[in-house]
């Protein structure tokens, strides 16, 4: 029996409280999403979690194959350290405020069975 790569896991920031990505990325990304036979889990605010150091991060933190539609990169990372629970290196952050929904939507699908 062959190991694989731990399967892919997406995390997608509805971004409720900032209000800082673009909504109709956000829905557009999410409806692909919701369309694809992909898992995901989707979050109103990583902004909160992260203020209230909710313990959901740290399972999140621990992937080895997290990928995230959020916001800048940076503040994803930062969040998840001001958490306690820095994200690993290889974890891809998709920042919904500057790339198109179907670059992000086809980024975090890639491989993940859309």
């Amino acid at each position: 029996m062959s190991t694989s790569a731990a399967p892919i896991r997406i995390l997608y920031c509805h971004c409720a409280f900032a209000r800082v990505v673009p909504p109709e990325v956000k829905s557009a990304v999410l409806s692909r999403l919701a369309t694809s036979s992909a898992e995901f889990e989707a979050v109103p605010d990583l902004c909160e979690m992260s203020a209230r150091k909710d313990p959901r991060l740290s399972g999140l933190a621990e992937n080895e194959s997290l990928r995230i539609a959020a916001c800048f990169p940076r503040a994803v990372h930062g969040l998840f350290e001001a958490a306690g629970v820095p994200l690993r290196s290889g974890t891809q952050v998709l920042n919904m405020r500057t790339d198109s929904a179907d670059q992000v939507a086809d980024a975090l699908l890639a491989g993940a069975g859309e």
